[in-house]
């Protein structure tokens, strides 16, 4: 789909009422284990796309703002006639979803921010854009710790395959020789860097639910605490589980598609 001149690779499926997903870093479609769409299309028409930089969408040639990326969703919302839907923004996604819901309230009937922050005062996600160079499997090993502060080294030498199996995930990128897959990703991590929308949270006036996972090390619980209490009337719930909990706590893909009214 081209919007504003630029191409964004999405997908429709399901039916019920609209609900638009926003993907997390280094989401692709393409990739299962980087999309969350899958139990709502039980009870939703979802629409899930690579943001900018990423998967099947343009690459782009300059830095890329969380402006940007919220307004790549508007338009394509614009694009397939959709004045508006329920919305899902998990980890960068829940970060570019509140700028979403700042700049295009109109186009937000309910909104879950799933294991986010808000920067600012009410504190940032795990800081990737002040890491050094790292080799893949480094980041493989620091990306399975910190998502789940459960997976210290001792979990890691009492589980050694799971451990493994975890690593593999961390550092699986089949795609990543891709032309300007690189340049796309550092783009996303420089705009995360710049997230704050702490000061504009009380403008939100839509229903809200902020979700976490117990053991997550990425958005950590006083962060998405922070987050729910900044936002006026937002409900939080904590499930049992690190930064991608919707995987490890059967409540969570329940009370989520409760909240939408599924």
């Amino acid at each position: 789909m081209d919007v504003g001149g630029s191409p964004l690779f999405f997908e429709q499926g399901g039916s019920g009422p609209p609900l638009l997903m926003i993907g997390g870093t280094g989401g692709d479609l393409r990739r299962p284990e980087t999309r969350f769409d899958g139990p709502f299309r039980r009870h939703f028409e979802v629409l899930s796309y690579d943001q900018r930089g990423m998967g099947q969408s343009f690459k782009g040639d300059g830095p890329f703002t969380m402006a940007d990326y919220a307004d790549d969703a508007a338009r394509l919302m614009d694009a397939l006639g959709w004045a508006d839907a329920h919305v899902v923004g998990v980890s960068f996604g829940g970060m570019v979803a509140q700028e979403f819901v700042l700049r295009h309230p109109g186009k937000v009937r309910r909104l879950i921010l799933c294991c986010t922050a808000s920067g600012g005062a009410g504190g940032s996600s795990y800081p990737y854009h002040a890491l050094s160079q790292m080799r893949r499997d480094e980041m493989a090993a620091l990306k399975v710790k910190i998502a789940d502060t459960r997976h210290d080294d001792a979990w890691a030498e009492a589980n050694p395959q799971a451990y493994r199996m975890l690593l593999a995930l961390a550092a699986a990128d089949p795609f990543a020789a891709e032309p300007g897959h690189d340049e796309g990703a550092a783009r996303q991590i420089a705009a995360r860097a710049h997230h704050d929308t702490w000061d504009r949270l009380p403008a939100i006036s839509c229903p809200v639910l902020v979700a976490g996972g117990r053991h997550d090390g990425i958005a950590p619980p006083a962060t998405v605490t922070a987050l729910a209490d900044r936002i006026p009337g937002a409900q939080l719930r904590f499930f049992e589980g690190g930064h991608l909990f919707m995987l490890e706590d059967k409540a969570a893909w329940p009370a989520m598609t409760e909240f939408l009214g599924g």
